[in-house]
């Protein structure tokens, strides 16, 4: 038995509930629910989770942890069933869930999260994050390499390097996020393809980018032909109000010159609708510059004003126009998505099987299986022929 874990929010949370999980195992009468703090729709899936969770096991122990909790424990602890508030610091020591044995805890997915760095240094005007995960704080690279041979021998060959903001790792002599990718690269020859989640688009930019990154993508087939880029908005007012370090102009040549590399490179963006003062005119700026630049795979949140961050301060869109922004950007990122798709079709690639039907492409584009028999082990990669597309989702004949 194990305490049950409920996630919110991004890859960083899933991988440090994995984490948890390992820690807590034998303690079946406990629930932790890891929270998030991005966005208040995530708070009230997480309180509303917790009060569930009392209701349908009225003696079980509700432990509280994440990002949410971390800013705000006291609006936590005083929900029906909560015993305790586990700081972000805490919640990955195994001490923390009585747990006294050595040993990296496992991955549960197919594709392996491996964290690298914890915690951010910048302070966008809408991010709350910074106040709950603390400073910037970079896992050394013999620790990267003992996780992910660990990893490997447990017979991960996918994995993703996660973190807050993965583009700030930096080891002791200033080597960069590149550095540290050729290095796993080289000495873990069982690692068969490597992934990034999402990246600051500084670390790419053009002309001052990660030139060892960059080399990686021109040369390394093993880095996949994936980048997800934390853009947030395609208007350069809005992105100086963000307070961000990147502009339209910079990310455009970053993906020209990704494209002219790599061209079968699959692209994601997030982004913010409705951010403070975001005009008719300005909104118009990101949906034509998210339409000029065909980026296919769109995260789109409404904006979520958080306390105690400068852009809740500022004028205020109204929630319906922000829905509306957001379903606008959806509707292109959907486009975008099908046209990138539809140039896969009647190609060749292996799939991570992910479900006995399910996996992605190298360009991370989500694929079914039309045919299963028999059925593929779950991790392990499979030959398949793309052979149509059907609701944004490739689907493919296994090769025989």
């Amino acid at each position: 038995m194990t305490a049950s874990v409920l996630t919110f929010g991004c890859r960083l949370n899933a991988h440090e509930s994995d984490g948890m999980a390992h820690h807590a195992r034998g303690q079946d009468d406990t629930i932790i629910v890891n929270t998030c703090a991005v966005t208040t729709t995530a708070e009230r899936q997480a309180r509303q989770a917790i009060r569930r969770a009392h209701r349908e096991n009225p003696d079980a122990r509700i432990v509280v942890t994440g990002c949410a909790s971390d800013i705000a424990p006291d609006r936590w602890a005083g929900l029906p069933g909560v015993v305790k508030i586990v700081p972000n610091a805490d919640k990955l020591k195994p001490a923390t869930w009585g747990d006294n044995t050595p040993g990296l805890p496992p991955s549960r997915h197919a594709r392996a999260l491996l964290q690298v760095q914890q915690g951010c240094d910048h302070r966008c005007t809408f991010c709350i994050i910074p106040y709950g995960r603390g400073e910037s704080r970079s896992t050394s690279t013999e620790e990267t390499i003992a996780r992910a041979e660990a990893l490997v021998e447990a017979g991960h060959q996918e994995i993703v390097l996660t973190g807050v903001d993965i583009a700030s790792w930096q080891g002791p002599d200033g080597a960069g996020l590149g550095a540290l990718c050729r290095e796993l690269l080289h000495r873990v020859e069982g690692i068969r393809r490597l992934r990034l989640s999402s990246i600051d688009p500084v670390i790419l930019d053009a002309s001052t980018g990660d030139a060892d990154l960059w080399w990686l993508l021109e040369n390394e087939p093993r880095l996949m032909p994936h980048l997800h880029l934390s853009l947030q908005a395609g208007s350069d007012l809005i992105l100086k109000r963000m307070k961000r370090r990147h502009d339209t102009a910079g990310v455009a040549a970053t993906l020209r010159r990704v494209r002219s590399i790599r061209p079968e490179t699959g692209v994601g963006a997030d982004l913010i609708a409705g951010f403070p003062t975001e005009t008719d005119a300005l909104f118009e700026e990101t949906r034509a510059f998210i339409e000029e630049q065909q980026i296919p795979f769109l995260h789109v949140f409404p904006y979520s004003e958080r306390p105690g961050t400068p852009a809740a301060r500022m004028p205020a869109v109204p929630n319906a126009e922000r829905q509306k922004r957001a379903a606008c950007l959806r509707d292109i990122g959907d486009a975008n998505r099908d046209r990138f798709l539809e140039r896969l079709i009647g190609t060749e690639f292996d799939i991570l099987a992910e479900t006995t039907d399910r996996g992605h492409s190298p360009e991370f584009a989500a694929v079914r299986l039309t045919q299963t028999s028999p059925p593929p082990i779950r991790g392990s990669f499979v030959p398949v022929r793309a052979t149509g597309l059907e609701n944004g989702t490739l689907l493919a004949e296994i090769r025989r």
